[in-house]
């Protein structure tokens, strides 16, 4: 079985942690795979895994690109044997798909629906519909699932769900040092007061400027806040510099960036966020957060709604609603033991349902779906 990825970028995401886990998996047991992008901070992470990346510019929109990509791509699947094209994200799509047609070898194309993209127009749909296109669709959490049914009217027999999980030896307190907990928490001016996090890549609807003024009403606490992740725009991140800077919490708010020590640094917090004004279709951060022991806060909707068990492994808010999102805060400040003990039955949470082991087999799952059926086809 030869598998080839393919996905924009290899940055911060839930999409680009994905694409790295299966390509780790795929190499653990021998398997030869490719990963297609445009490049990026996690490159490393796959070739050490044992894949092959190719770098080609699948992320890029316009038609012309999207076909040159495609002819290259084919002749890349015809010179490997590649058997599977993977895609996550549908530019990426549009390429694998067209290259899957194209080859001699004649690949099977499936993809994964990591997000809910807009589809209020028919030209939207159609051009999701890529995502769709092969005998099977990978749904990232139940919500997505839901949405495939009723939003583009998947079969069932045609789904596979395949809830994002993390890997728990890495995302595991035990192995991070009290030492790099206490730097951590000098670095960021917390030896002595409560940290707050937030990881997540840098977009609008991420929910980070009603975070920022869900805190300035909480002066009167002390705090300090971290936002780790990069960014979609760099006009995107001066905004929300401009906005932090020009508010009364400027002193206790930081733009961390990308960061690799994710593990280190969710340890090292007393509360966590993953509040997106839109549903996220799963939310690797709240995930993440709970593996850590470390309680988080989450918008009530999308797939929070399945990761988060509100007043047990964590707590959930409106979206878009400051206030709520600052008296959660308080609550949750207010009631450092219970705080943690939420922390603690959050990993119990994720070891039970949401562990990188059981995302890779339902995935592997799907692979295995679609090579029988490509053999049985006369």
């Amino acid at each position: 079985m030869r598998v080839l990825q393919v996905l924009p970028a290899l940055n911060d995401g839930g999409v680009e942690r994905s694409a790295v886990e299966m390509a780790r998996s795929l190499g653990a047991e021998g398997l030869q795979n490719w990963v297609v992008s445009g490049g990026g901070r996690l490159v490393d992470a796959i070739t050490s895994a044992g894949a092959v990346h190719v770098t080609m510019q699948v992320g890029a929109k316009s038609p012309l690109s999207v076909w040159r990509n495609a002819r290259r791509l084919s002749a890349i699947v015809d010179e490997t044997g590649i058997d599977i094209i993977h895609a996550r994200s549908r530019v990426p799509a549009w390429v694998g798909y067209l290259a899957a047609r194209k080859a001699r070898h004649r690949p099977v194309f499936l993809t994964t629906f990591h997000g809910v993209y807009g589809h209020g127009s028919a030209l939207k749909r159609w051009y999701n519909s890529v995502m769709l296109r092969g005998d099977v669709v990978i749904a990232n959490s139940r919500f997505i699932a839901d949405h495939l049914r009723t939003v583009y009217g998947v079969e069932d027999s045609r789904i596979v769900v395949a809830p994002r999980g993390v890997d728990t030896d890495l995302f595991d307190p035990a192995t991070v040092p009290d030492v790099d907990v206490a730097r951590l928490r000098k670095r960021f001016d917390a030896a002595h007061r409560p940290l707050l996090v937030y990881v997540s890549r840098l977009s609008g609807w991420k929910g980070h400027a009603v975070l920022v003024e869900a805190l300035e009403t909480l002066l009167d606490l002390p705090w300090t806040m971290v936002f780790a992740g990069g960014h979609d725009s760099e006009t995107l991140r001066k905004d929300l510099a401009a906005r932090i800077a020009s508010g009364p919490a400027r002193d206790r708010i930081v733009l961390a960036g990308s960061r690799n020590d994710v593990p280190a640094l969710l340890k090292a917090a007393d509360l966590a966020f993953s509040v997106a004004t839109s549903p996220e279709a799963f939310g690797r951060a709240a995930v993440e957060a709970g593996a850590m022991e470390t309680p988080v806060i989450a918008t009530a909707h999308g797939g929070s709604l399945e990761t988060v068990r509100h007043g047990e492994t964590g707590w959930l808010v409106p979206p878009g609603d400051p206030q709520a999102l600052a008296a959660a805060v308080r609550a949750a400040l207010a009631d450092p033991d219970g705080a943690r003990a939420v922390g603690r039955a959050a990993r119990a949470h994720v070891l039970d349902r949401f562990t990188a082991e059981m995302t890779l087999a339902a995935e592997r799952s799907a692979y295995a779906r679609v090579l029988a059926a490509r053999e049985a086809r006369p």
